[in-house]
């Protein structure tokens, strides 16, 4: 499969790309915990579909010492015991922000107060922006068709 868009090869989309690239790695120094941040980010492409973050972030979580049990139940989460408190509560805050259209009211005041008994302000800040920078990843990647499968752990951190 070929890409409908190279966004490397576009001026616009190579400034564009340069600042989101700057951002992302910003994240990866946040407080948020890099085990957090890894599933989060994989919980999120899944759903979105998106097969270039899930081989980006299933390569650099397994490299960073993520056993693979735990992310290959990462899809189905809420039925494994192999994840703590908070990654339940930052998985169900990424999923309802990712499915904002699906949930017709977006995060409920549920899901927002579990998370925030677990995550301080600046986690939190870090955790909302990591799901909406994963949701603008992966629609970029979906929507021009980005093939994958050749990533290797590291390269974009």
């Amino acid at each position: 499969m070929d890409a409908r868009l190279d966004y490397f090869a576009d001026p616009t989309a190579g400034k564009i790309l340069k600042h989101l690239m700057s951002a992302g790695r910003i994240l990866k120094d946040s407080p948020l915990p890099a085990a957090t941040q890894e599933l989060v980010a994989l919980r999120v492409s899944q759903i979105n579909g998106c097969a270039v973050c899930i081989d980006m972030h299933s390569k650099d979580a397994a490299a960073a010492g993520e056993s693979a049990v735990r992310l290959h139940l990462v899809a189905a989460w809420r039925e494994a015991t192999v994840f703590t408190g908070p990654e339940r509560a930052a998985l169900e805050l990424a999923e309802q922000g990712t499915r904002i259209a699906d949930a017709g009211g977006g995060v409920t005041d549920e899901v927002w107060a579990r998370a925030a008994g677990h995550f301080d302000q600046e986690q939190l800040t870090a955790l909302v922006v990591l799901i909406s920078f994963m949701n603008t990843a992966n629609r970029l990647n979906v929507i021009a068709r980005q093939p994958t499968g050749s990533y290797q752990a590291g390269r974009f951190h």
